[in-house]
């Protein structure tokens, strides 16, 4: 199932999307008014009882980030051996042992289509990163990596967009990763039961048609499974929770020379079996 959330008018709403169609049904939006309302009351829904709701023509919405996470975005960096490397500023720095962890603020989540801010006036190095976002949809703790496939209620795309110059300036990641307008997010949501497997999907991200990241989940590092294990230690996970899992090599800083992104430049990041996330620097 692949879960949307759209805007009609001055109201928003969620329903699914089945063969490029999206589908609403005013009964459940009344019982869940918004899709992480849905997502924290554990309940799934069905492609029968999708059959029996309406059609909502795609030209007469616009299409909304999935939810705000009501959290800070969990990320991983560097979970990917190739964009470690690329990353790496000395000799002697190596493979992550374990996961680097930082966040991002639900104030920088965007939606598909929607225009990410140059923030030029604080920097100079913006970057961006295609990553698999895995979404919570049970409340737990000390989850085991054999358990944590029980705890997910599906995948989605985010862009985690970076300030180089600023995460480097202020030494820990969480400022150059927050600016508002750098997690563009969605533009579905789609059930864990439609990933067959989340370490085998492919990733791809295009600046202006050209293809700079081309990778597979198969590389991480840390698997979804691992991740979800290592951040639940002693740490409560709650429905809704939003873990990004790194990024492919392919990164502008990662390039010969950098290229930073700049107003006009147009992302696409694909990941297969969830669909496109596009988005412009305004």
């Amino acid at each position: 199932m692949k879960y949307v959330t759209f805007q009609s008018g001055d109201q928003e709403f969620w329903g699914v999307e089945v063969k490029d169609r999206f589908y609403h049904s005013v009964e459940w939006t009344e019982k869940y008014p918004k899709l992480l309302d849905l997502i924290t009351s554990e309940v799934t829904v069905d492609e029968e009882e999708v059959a029996q709701w309406g059609e909502v023509k795609k030209e007469d919405v616009q299409v909304k980030a999935p939810f705000l996470p009501l959290k800070n975005i969990i990320c991983a960096g560097k979970n990917y051996e190739d964009h470690a490397l690329e990353m790496r500023e000395k000799d002697s720095e190596s493979i992550p042992k374990d996961p680097v962890l930082f966040t991002k603020p639900a104030t920088a989540v965007i939606a598909n289509g929607e225009l990410v801010e140059s923030h030029e006036e604080i920097t100079s190095q913006l970057d961006y990163e295609g990553e698999l976002a895995v979404i919570i949809g049970k409340r737990g703790r000390d989850i085991t990596r054999e358990q944590a496939h029980d705890y997910i209620f599906g995948y989605s795309i985010l862009n985690d967009l970076t300030a180089r110059d600023l995460q480097k300036k202020h030494s820990q990641f969480f400022k150059g990763k927050s600016l508002d307008t750098t997690a563009p997010f969605g533009p579905v949501i789609v059930s864990k039961s439609e990933i067959d497997d989340p370490q085998d999907l492919s990733i791809t991200t295009y600046i202006n048609g050209e293809k700079r990241q081309d990778g597979t989940t198969k590389d991480m590092i840390f698997t979804v499974a691992e991740l979800i294990e290592i951040i639940s230690a002693g740490m409560t996970l709650e429905p809704g929770d939003v873990i990004t899992t790194g990024s492919p090599s392919g990164v502008g800083k990662g390039m010969k020379p950098p290229q930073y992104l700049k107003s006009g430049d147009r992302m696409v990041i694909e990941i297969e079996g969830i669909g496109k996330l596009e988005n412009q620097v305004k």
